[in-house]
């Protein structure tokens, strides 16, 4: 079973944005995540109503559950959707695995980790690979990047890794995991629905079976049973070994992009995603194991 919770969630996110992209633009972008983060809620609210635990906030302090769910579930998701909508889901999801240099940078300004080597040198390997795949466009093509799609893609991840310090604070301070992303999704659906009304959002359903397939998996596949699986890897295997599937992201998005025609398959991709996967690992690499497990002994143990 650790097996399958680690490749259903490396899959999943790995095409978390195809799926934003296959989505579209047929509403609005808030909208869209409101819907997602309205059903999600929905879900883990049913959740935890039948799990019912005595002490579902630990002894953590609300805000930063509130911090968490503004942070990892509102504010991140707006800017990585217009970032796919602008730009590639394939270049979103190369930046979005910097997650794995920008978190532990994070917890080092709070003092909650030390930084390693390995960060600095997966970091490098990373940043060169979104050159890499963005240097045919940028030689010969520069009218066709969007710098705002790039630019936005890249604070949505520094704001995620600012979420991942929130969540790590949470942890420590025994805020039940579920009640975490129950009220984090709760929050940031009420954030967004402030977005969708300030701006005058029309809200509709649109006609489109792409549409709503593309929902139903951000909701139920990427936002609730990932969430459910990597807390249990979490618990079975530790946070590092568990966070080695941010890794494969560009390699899974890289595949997907040429599969549903938005990439061609061309040497710099491949160069692009190979050097991001093995930046992400490297980076990875540096951090030291929750437990000392082995991966035979985890799957034998459920």
């Amino acid at each position: 079973m650790i097996r399958m919770y680690y490749w259903f969630c490396t899959l999943v996110w790995g095409l978390n944005f195809i799926a934003v992209k296959i989505q579209g633009d047929l509403v609005a972008p808030e909208l869209s995540l409101f819907y997602r983060l309205a059903l999600t809620c929905l879900m883990f609210g049913a959740l935890l109503l039948w799990r019912q635990p005595d002490k579902p906030l630990g002894g953590g302090r609300r805000v930063t559950v509130l911090l968490f769910g503004v942070c990892n579930f509102a504010l991140s998701y707006l800017c990585l959707y217009y970032g796919t909508l602008q730009s590639s889901a394939a270049v979103v999801t190369m930046i979005f695995s910097l997650k794995v240099v920008f978190t532990p940078l994070a917890l080092a300004v709070v003092g909650r980790e030390s930084v390693s080597g390995r960060i600095a040198v997966g970091g490098a390997m990373g940043i060169g690979a979104v050159f890499i795949l963005l240097y045919p466009a940028l030689v010969h093509h520069p009218e066709s990047l969007s710098v705002s799609g790039l630019g936005l893609a890249l604070v949505g991840t520094i704001i995620t890794s600012i979420g991942d310090v929130c969540s790590a604070i949470n942890a420590d301070r025994g805020v039940d995991p579920v009640c975490a992303n129950m009220f984090g999704f709760l929050v940031a659906g009420v954030v967004m629905g402030g977005f969708v009304w300030d701006k005058g959002v029309p809200v509709s359903l649109p006609p489109s079976i792409h549409y709503w397939s593309a929902l139903l998996y951000l909701s139920v596949c990427a936002s609730f049973f990932a969430w459910l699986f990597y807390l249990k890897l979490v618990k079975e295997i530790g946070g590092a070994r568990s966070g080695y599937m941010v890794a494969l992201f560009p390699a899974i998005g890289g595949i997907a992009s040429v599969v549903i025609g938005e990439s061609d398959l061309t040497p710099y991709l491949v160069i692009g995603f190979s050097l991001s996967c093995a930046g992400a690992f490297v980076a990875l690499k540096g951090k030291q194991m929750r437990e000392e497990q082995t991966w035979p002994s985890t799957s034998t143990s459920t």
